[in-house]
């Protein structure tokens, strides 16, 4: 299904200057957020916040109208995004804590065969970057990635790339990470449909992205570092079994599934079922549900103080996110209210480009620029919001994961996991570009020919 626009008796919001000076106005926002976080070393929040007033001021609105554009952006997503975040960082931490994403490495590793270690390795970093971060899940594997490396012989890049695929790909493409959740609100995406189309995009980019390309590692010589030595196997005891862990960690996801296929299979919205799939799919309400059940099922060997301390615990290490995600809602919020979204609406729609292909590219020169997947996603999601009022529910929904494919585009040097990952694997620069970052890429532009694939079908 074609997704070029057609604009006419589309209600967009008009634009208050002139269309150069909007044009000026967006360029010398992102141009401040770029300058600011590159630059001036500051945190991406007060670079969005600074971002935003610059557009509004000079697309020549009061400081007054540009402030409130701000606030109101802000507020409407912190409300909307910010809870959900808060309720997976809190299901997130009680997956650690109580050993039960040990206890799924542990059951899919040992139950691989040599040769199958890349892919029992893939899927452990789908499933454990499903709930978590990116960062929180690649020092969780990282001591499992060492052991499974040292005992099979295997060369480290074998078997991590595949581990660090999975997660990259569920923080860029799968909710309820961040960044599809706010391009899912800004957009108006069908949560449930692009959950799925998200999964069913996910499972080949990361077999490209992962086992596939991780035979790299035969090139690419790393010592295994002996840090983490002994540390994988304490108290598994106490650990939730395999079958509980995975029902509990896959509950948000069937709930939020059950919804979307009520909305398709059940046609009479007052009918008891559909209502009550409604609700409960409904995201905050399964990640609600999802954390009350994880106490009782995670958390049963850590008793009551022990899930207490790690709900507590939770929260501050996703503070920041917080504030980068709310900003970006200031900042998408002050290009709505220019007027500069209409201006690129409708100029896509007097062209022939594909708004997935102009999705994926925007997000992609903004995750350079800034090196933050979450920034590429809010502030491409904020730009291209206009644009999702000609299409499909489908369409909007592959939009939200061509952008998302787009946010993980060639992790360089201004982007903190590059670091990250250098440090653990123990590489040089040019390793790390020739390994992780190319696997970055692969991954953005494999997810890309899988949304466009998607799109002929939609």
């Amino acid at each position: 299904m074609s997704t070029h626009l057609v604009l006419a008796g589309t209600d967009l919001v008009q634009p208050v200057a002139s269309e150069g000076r909007l044009v000026l106005a967006a360029l010398l926002g992102i141009g401040v957020i770029v300058a600011l976080i590159i630059g001036a070393k500051l945190h991406p929040f007060l670079a969005l916040t600074a971002g935003a007033l610059t557009v509004g001021v000079t697309a020549g609105v009061s400081v007054e109208v540009a402030i409130a554009s701000f606030t109101t952006g802000f507020g409407s997503t912190a409300a909307g995004v910010g809870i959900l975040i808060a309720l997976g960082a809190m299901f997130g931490k009680l997956l650690a804590d109580s050993g039960g994403a040990d206890q799924i490495v542990d059951t899919i590793i040992g139950r691989a065969a040599p040769r199958a270690l890349p892919w029992a390795m893939a899927v452990v970093g789908a499933i454990i970057g499903l709930p978590m971060f990116f960062e929180i899940g690649l020092v969780l594997l990282m001591p499992v990635i060492y052991l499974v490396a040292r005992r099979s012989g295997q060369s480290l890049v074998t078997i991590g790339i595949p581990a660090l695929a999975g997660l990259s790909a569920m923080h860029g493409l799968v909710p309820p990470h961040p960044g599809p959740l706010t391009a899912i609100d800004y957009l108006g995406a069908d949560l449930g449909t692009t959950l799925a189309l998200g999964v069913a995009i996910a499972i080949p980019t990361v077999i490209i992205a992962g086992p596939v390309f991780g035979l790299v590692g035969r090139y690419v010589t790393v010592e295994v570092p002996d840090r983490f030595e002994g540390q994988v196997d304490e108290d598994a005891a106490n650990r939730p079994s395999f079958l509980v862990t995975i029902a509990s960690v896959l509950l948000p996801v069937v709930l939020m599934m059950g919804k979307a296929l009520a909305d398709i299979f059940i046609d009479d919205a007052t009918d008891p079922l559909r209502r009550t799939l409604d609700i409960l799919g409904t995201p905050l309400i399964a990640l609600l549900i999802a954390v009350v059940v994880g106490m009782f099922t995670l958390g049963a060997g850590m008793g009551r103080d022990g899930v207490a301390k790690s709900l507590e615990s939770s929260l501050p290490g996703v503070a920041g996110i917080l504030l980068i995600v709310a900003a970006g809602g200031g900042f998408k919020q002050s290009l709505v209210d220019t007027g500069i979204g209409t201006i690129v609406a409708e100029r896509v729609a007097d062209s022939n480009i594909s708004v997935l292909l102009l999705a994926w590219f925007v997000a992609v020169l903004i995750r350079l620029a800034t090196g933050s997947a979450t920034v590429a996603t809010v502030t491409a999601s904020g730009l291209l919001a206009p644009l999702t009022d000609q299409l499909s529910s489908g369409e909007v929904s592959l939009m939200v994961l061509a952008i998302g494919a787009g946010s993980v585009f060639f992790s360089h040097v201004n982007d903190a996991g590059f670091w990250l990952v250098k440090e653990y694997f123990g590489m040089t620069v040019g390793q790390t570009l020739k390994t992780w970052s190319a696997m970055e890429t692969l991954l953005s532009v494999t997810g890309l020919v899988f949304v466009m694939a998607l799109n002929l079908v939609v």
